[in-house]
């Protein structure tokens, strides 16, 4: 299976955040999952060149070179049904959009959209607190902008307005 680093910049990235840190035994069988889930993807006949990878033990990651093949409606639905079969085989929540992931020294933490955004009214957390921005939709812009400041993300329109 190819690595992210064998695809180009303007591939197509959709990220699946965990509710929960996986173990070494679910990333090793996700990662066997995806490279055959890769090798079978395919858009009216034609095969996808993609990767999989997890990131920080809590982030997969789909990444999809569409010059080579574009995704199609029936494409994206069989990896998002893939991508439901594992959040139902590891008892992990991959579709809630609403749980923000901040760091905080070396860990990784899960807020719900609402508490975060108290913590950021109360002062807890900043403009400079790194947030993942799982709105990117290309390799360049997960790479670049993917881990940065609230204030660099859409998560600034969580800000209190007097910031």
């Amino acid at each position: 299976m190819k690595k992210f680093k064998d695809l180009p910049g303007h591939s197509r990235v959709w990220i699946y955040q965990s509710n929960r840190v996986l173990s070494n035994d679910e990333i090793s069988t996700i990662e066997s999952r995806g490279r055959s889930f890769i090798e079978n993807w395919s858009a009216h006949g034609a095969d996808l060149n993609g990767a999989l990878e997890v990131i920080y033990k809590q982030f997969i990651v789909l990444a999809l070179d569409e010059q080579v093949a574009s995704a199609t409606g029936c494409s994206i639905d069989k990896s998002v049904h893939f991508f439901q079969q594992l959040g139902n085989d590891f008892n992990v929540d991959l579709f809630n959009r609403l749980l923000i992931a901040y760091r905080v020294d070396d860990s990784i933490e899960l807020l719900p959209m609402s508490d975060f955004q108290d913590q950021l009214a109360n002062g807890k957390f900043t403009e400079n607190t790194q947030v993942f921005n799982n709105l990117v939709t290309t390799l360049d812009e997960f790479r670049n902008q993917w881990e940065v400041a609230v204030k660099d993300s859409w998560h600034k329109q969580l800000l209190p307005t007097n910031v």
